[in-house]
C-alpha cells in the first residue's frame, strides 16, 4: 500500500469502513511507517520483518520517507521527522548500533541523538543529510 487511501480501500473491501481521521490515528498509534521495499512503498511496523536486522526496517529504508531535517551542535544532533515517526527512526538508529551514537531520545517528530564526539556528530550528520529524500529538503 502506497498511501493511507490505498489502505482504507483495502479495509473497506474486507468489511471495515473507517474514516480517514480514524485510519490516520490508528496508523500513528500502531507506529506504522511508509517503508520502501522491493515491491514499492508499503506500511510496516517498527517491529515487523521489513528489511533490516532484527526484524526492523533499516535506517536507510526509513530516512528518505521520514526525516525532514538534520541539525547539530557540539556532540548533539537533532533530527526532525514526519509527525509520529521519530520513535520509528530512533529505533532504527538504535538497532543499527552505530559506533558514533551513544543514545537517542525520541518524541513525536523530533529525535535528540547524543554522539561520542564532535567528529562523530559531523559524520552522522553527513550520513543522515545525504540520504535521498522524496519531496523533502534538508534545512
Amino acid at each position: 500500500m502506497a498511501s493511507q487511501e490505498d489502505l482504507r480501500r483495502l479495509l473497506r473491501q474486507r468489511g471495515w469502513d473507517v474514516t480517514q481521521s480514524t485510519l490516520s490515528r490508528d496508523v500513528h498509534e500502531l507506529r506504522l511507517a511508509r517503508v520502501p521495499t522491493g515491491d514499492g512503498v508499503q506500511y510496516a511496523r517498527a517491529d515487523s520483518p521489513a528489511s533490516g536486522e532484527e526484524g526492523r526496517p533499516s535506517l536507510e529504508s526509513l530516512l528518505p520517507q521520514l526525516v525532514t531535517s538534520v541539525d547539530g551542535v557540539s556532540e548533539l544532533l537533532v533530527v526532525r521527522t514526519s509527525p509520529g515517526s521519530a520513535q520509528t527512526v530512533a529505533k532504527a538508529l538504535d538497532t543499527s548500533r552505530l559506533a558514533d551514537v551513544i543514545g537517542t531520545i525520541a518524541g513525536d517528530d523530533t529525535i535528540l541523538i547524543v554522539c561520542r564526539s564532535v567528529a562523530a556528530r559531523e559524520r552522522l550528520e553527513r550520513r543522515l543529510g545525504r540520504a535521498p529524500r522524496v519531496g523533502v529538503t534538508i534545512a
